[in-house]
């Protein structure tokens, strides 16, 4: 398959940097972003305001294929969210709506709804998309493919200071093992698990500080003529 626009594929687990890095690539370069969690996270929010469990997953495929979603930019240069025209930015960010959103995006069906509507995003000048399985699937013969990774407790660490930050109450073990439960669900499943595409960039950001995240992403856009 090929593309009529350039579009960058940038992988990784919860927490390793992969949506600071693609929203600093994506204005770095003018492009379009595609967050691909974030519908993810909307299909598990949408579940819960309907009264869906996440583990059925006819209704849940059904929702994904009617997806009432919108994102628009703030003022402040802020990505929000609605869904059904109500605003589910916060929601979605929460620890739940990432276990929601890792549950149902195992559901192969809903993959396969969303996954039209993903590539749908890509238009000139190009598209920076984020996600799991953005470079193994969604935009398989993208020209360049950045897989970030980093250690179990550094991603829980990070978690746990965005949301003191946010004067929420969290436990650090907790995270840890809400994140290592999430890897092991994303990465095992069936159907478009979380692992590096074959010709993917691997970058640890374990002892690395964002803006030598980008530096060396920049790097590699620029190897390839795409800056």
């Amino acid at each position: 398959m090929t593309f009529a626009s350039p579009v960058i594929a940038v992988d990784g687990p919860s927490g390793s940097g992969k949506g600071t890095v693609s929203h600093m690539l994506a204005e770095h370069l003018g492009w379009h972003l595609l967050d691909s969690g974030a519908l993810y996270r909307v299909v598990g929010q949408a579940c819960l305001m309907e009264g869906i469990s996440w583990n059925n997953a006819s209704a849940v495929t059904e929702v994904a294929r009617h997806l009432d979603v919108a994102f628009r930019v703030s003022d402040a240069g802020e990505v929000l969210v609605s869904c059904k025209g109500i605003d589910v930015s916060a929601q979605i960010r929460t620890e739940e709506g990432g276990r929601g959103a890792s549950t149902v995006a195992a559901i192969p069906t809903v993959r396969e709804a969303l996954l039209q509507r993903q590539r749908e995003f890509l238009r000139p000048p190009g598209l920076v998309a984020d996600g799991r399985d953005m470079g193994t699937v969604v935009f398989c013969a993208a020209p360049l493919k950045i897989f970030l990774t980093a250690s179990a407790s550094e991603r829980a660490e990070r978690r746990y200071k965005q949301l003191i930050a946010k004067g929420e109450s969290v436990s650090l073990p907790r995270l840890l093992e809400d994140i290592e439960e999430r890897d092991a669900r994303d990465s095992n499943r069936e159907f478009s698990p979380l692992v590096p595409a074959e010709d993917a960039i691997v970058i640890d950001s374990s002892a690395m500080p964002v803006t030598e995240v980008f530096a060396q992403v920049l790097l590699e856009v620029e190897k390839r003529g795409l800056a």
